[in-house]
């Protein structure tokens, strides 16, 4: 029933092996994908024919998550899995950018891929083997693919590289390199990743160190195609007619040239389409139109594809040969910066970042535990603490769309910004904050993420975060012809479209934070990524100046509407007293007070609010119900309850001593409410406290001596007073008064009347 394939390598440590021919058979490729205990199975599908006026290849790629691959049940309502997680889009797009430059030109068919996820062993990377998978599945598909392509991750511990580290070795922070490379046998396809300030030497020889594990998989895959691949499918590119393309490079190339050089976004964009508009009513006349509308819709195609098709070729000679760039640029030099930062008032910290016509502005919200996100994944349910949100409305490219959902590139670009800040955020334990950034998008000509990047950095500093250095980032570009190349530094949006090449470096003044590299040719090799890596060095430590002019040490003192955390420790033992029975302690408090506060199991305890009376009022009754009374220390105590005996008088949270009724006074006291009732406050000295923790008062140890007073002789001393103090007998009267017995000592039986002790 199965013609089952299979071929095996070793990655990292670990067995990989990719199987075909068992599962989901009608899809045109299939694989199941087994990496330590994850197996992810993969699909292929792709229409056999475009769709009608199909401009564009539809390649849609679903990391499909599955809470059963991890043994958890969904925490949504609906108890199953819905619309993908932030986690799994940035699964999708690490499968999607490597494989889809692979696809031949001109090839418009709906294709998809389903990386499904069933199970997860989290010391074997569930990413690498759903890539692995979508290049195997399309390898020995019919479908066009010209790879196949492989996928590591690549860490460092100790200064060693290490391939594919464990999630714990990730989470925990034990890797201080984290990058994914994607590639062929030959070439470089993706870089994605981040680091603590890696120089570039050491992000090359991790990304080299990938690439040699990645050509191992490649063998494997190609191999497993020996084995049962199918035949690829006939497809050849729709040919332009050579006379239309002769006549659109007669009547466009002047005006393009001149729109090429024209450094306004907007105005190059009008001589673009206006040299369009005329070069089309040149070759499809109204009169075509209405004669014969079939072939004036061919000729109009074509004549599009001939029109972007030059201006590809134009832009990319300009630079090769002329060695200008569209905004006349040399290849290193950075466009115009202008850098502000405190532009919001009421925010907790803001800054305004504009590199050309790209113009990002970050706004940071400082919150408490409460205002944490919930991470429920197949891997994890955590609580995130940091967040970076990256908006792109279409205003900032001047046009109209729809607005409301945040898209795959959103997530992507913001995904960047926020790896590439964070790794230089301090620990939770000196700032506990949660922190949200949201980077406003307001103007894009070209690489907006980095933009992001740079007004966070700023604006982190802004809100008084201690951020110990600011973070810039820039993007490179590729222009790649034959053996001539040109590697250009801040590329514009029409160098990113119509280049080869899109490398966004982020770091400090001492190394990389955060890197990501997408190829539209066939791979790079090390030569260029070790060129656009230096040259992205020399660009990031300009910006990092220009930046410096608005902002170069976080502010020390953080903005007025921000809240006020202060942290303070008490002894474990000690946090089930500050929480009450059903949380009713800290309820009261938090009632009392109006602060947030938040209690960890090791007895750390943060303390927020925006009105500082209010929060030392929480701190003095977290100290207070923790203190430890002293003796012979005075405290100002409320009486609690009366007794025949004495009084309870409370002098800490929760701690109540015994103020017995010879202590209340030095004249005799027969009745407690003579001096006190429930509810007084008064202030009373610790005289004793026990082993088992019972507390002794005085009260009359604070009262003035009354004159002619005589303690009795040999009486106690220290704390207690002297002895005739403590109602002795001077002061009782006969022995009869006491406790209500009126017989005489005399009636009382001899001791040698008495049978024994116990008959007393």
């Amino acid at each position: 029933m199965f013609n089952i394939q299979r071929v095996s390598t070793e990655m990292g440590g670990k067995p990989l092996t990719i199987e075909t021919g068992k599962l989901a058979k009608q899809a045109d490729g299939s694989v199941f994908v087994s990496y330590g205990d994850t197996r992810v199975l993969v699909t292929a599908c792709s229409a056999k024919e475009p769709k009608p006026g199909q401009g564009f290849f539809p390649l849609t790629v679903e990391f499909a998550e599955k809470f059963y691959a991890s043994g958890k049940i969904p925490g949504s309502f609906h108890k199953r899995e819905g619309r993908p997680t932030q986690e799994a889009t940035l699964s999708a797009r690490l499968i999607d950018r490597p494989i889809r430059p692979l696809f031949p030109e001109g090839y418009l068919n709906d294709t998809q891929v389903v990386a499904t996820i069933m199970s997860v062993d989290p010391d074997a990377d569930v990413d690498v083997a759903a890539a692995i998978g979508a290049s195997a599945a399309l390898h020995i598909s019919d479908i066009p693919f010209n790879g196949p392509t492989a996928a590591c991750r690549v860490g460092r511990i100790n200064g060693q590289i290490v391939i594919n580290p464990t999630w714990q070795q990730i989470d925990s922070g034990e890797t201080d390199m984290e990058i994914m490379v994607a590639g062929t046998e030959k070439a470089i396809m993706m870089v994605e990743g981040g680091a603590r300030e890696a120089t570039e030497e050491q992000a090359l020889e991790a990304i080299m160190a990938a690439h040699r594990e990645i050509g191992k998989v490649v063998k494997a895959i190609h191999e497993l195609r020996k084995l049962c691949g199918k035949e690829k499918r006939e497809f050849t590119p729709q040919a332009v007619e050579a006379s239309v393309k002769s006549k659109v490079e007669s009547l466009a190339t002047d005006g393009l040239k001149k729109a090429l050089r024209t450094k306004d976004k907007g105005a190059r964009y009008d001589l673009v389409d206006e040299t369009k508009k005329k070069t089309m009513e040149t070759l499809v006349p109204e009169s075509l139109k209405k004669s014969n509308p079939e072939e004036a819709a061919k000729i109009a195609k074509d004549a599009a594809t001939a029109f972007e098709t030059l201006q590809y070729n134009l832009m990319r000679e300009m630079i090769l040969s002329d060695k200008i760039r569209i905004d006349g640029r040399d290849t290193k030099t950075i466009r115009p910066i202008t850098v502000e930062a405190g532009l919001l008032p009421r925010v907790h910290g803001s800054a305004l970042f504009t590199r050309g016509e790209t113009q990002v502005l970050a706004a940071v919200t400082l919150g408490t535990t409460d205002d944490e996100q919930i991470v429920d994944t197949m891997f994890v349910n955590t609580m995130r603490k940091f967040m970076l949100h990256y908006n792109f409305p279409p205003y900032s490219v001047g046009e109209t769309g729809r607005m409301g959902g945040t898209s795959r590139r959103e997530i992507g670009h913001g995904a960047l910004a926020e790896r590439s800040i964070k790794a230089m955020m301090p620990k939770y334990e000196a700032f506990p904050y949660t922190v949200r950034i949201v980077c406003e998008t307001l103007e894009s000509n070209g690489s907006s993420s980095m933009g992001s990047v740079c007004s966070t950095s700023m604006a982190l500093m802004n809100a008084g975060v201690p951020y110990p250095k600011p973070v810039a980032g820039i993007a490179m570009g590729l222009i790649k012809e034959g053996s001539r190349t040109a590697v250009l530094s801040d590329i514009l949006g029409d160098e990113d479209h119509l280049g080869d090449m899109d490398f966004k470096v982020a770091g400090t003044k001492d190394g990389i934070t955060g890197i990501q590299m997408d190829i539209k040719i066939e791979g790079i090799d090390e030569s260029i990524l070790k060129t656009a890596l230096s040259q992205a060095r020399e660009g990031r430590l300009h910006i990092l100046g220009e930046m410096s002019k608005a902002i170069s040490q976080p502010n020390k003192e953080m903005s007025p509407f921000a809240p006020r955390i202060t942290t303070i420790n008490i002894p474990v033992d000690k946090i089930r007293e500050v929480i009450g029975s059903g949380g009713k302690v800290i309820k009261d408090i938090i009632a009392q007070t109006g602060a947030k506060i938040d209690i960890n199991d090791n007895g750390v305890i943060n303390i927020a609010s925006n009105d500082g009376v209010a929060s030392q009022k929480a701190i003095d009754i977290i100290r207070g119900i923790c203190a430890e009374v002293e003796v012979g220390k005075t405290y100002k105590g409320v009486v609690k309850k009366i007794v025949d005996f004495g009084a309870f008088v409370g002098v800490l949270p929760n701690q109540d001593g015994l103020l017995h009724i010879s202590e209340i006074a030095y004249e005799r006291v027969n009745t407690v409410t003579d001096h006190m009732k429930e509810g007084d406050e008064i202030e009373v000295k610790v005289i004793e406290v026990d082993k088992s923790g019972k507390i002794r008062l005085s009260r009359k140890a604070l009262l003035p001596m009354p004159e002619g007073y005589t303690p009795r002789e040999g009486g106690g001393g220290g704390d207690r007073g002297p002895r005739g103090d403590r109602g002795g007998r001077d002061d009782r009267g006969p022995r009869g008064d006491r406790g209500g017995r009126d017989r005489p000592r005399g009636d009382r039986p001899a001791r040698e009347d008495r049978d024994d002790r116990g008959n007393r």
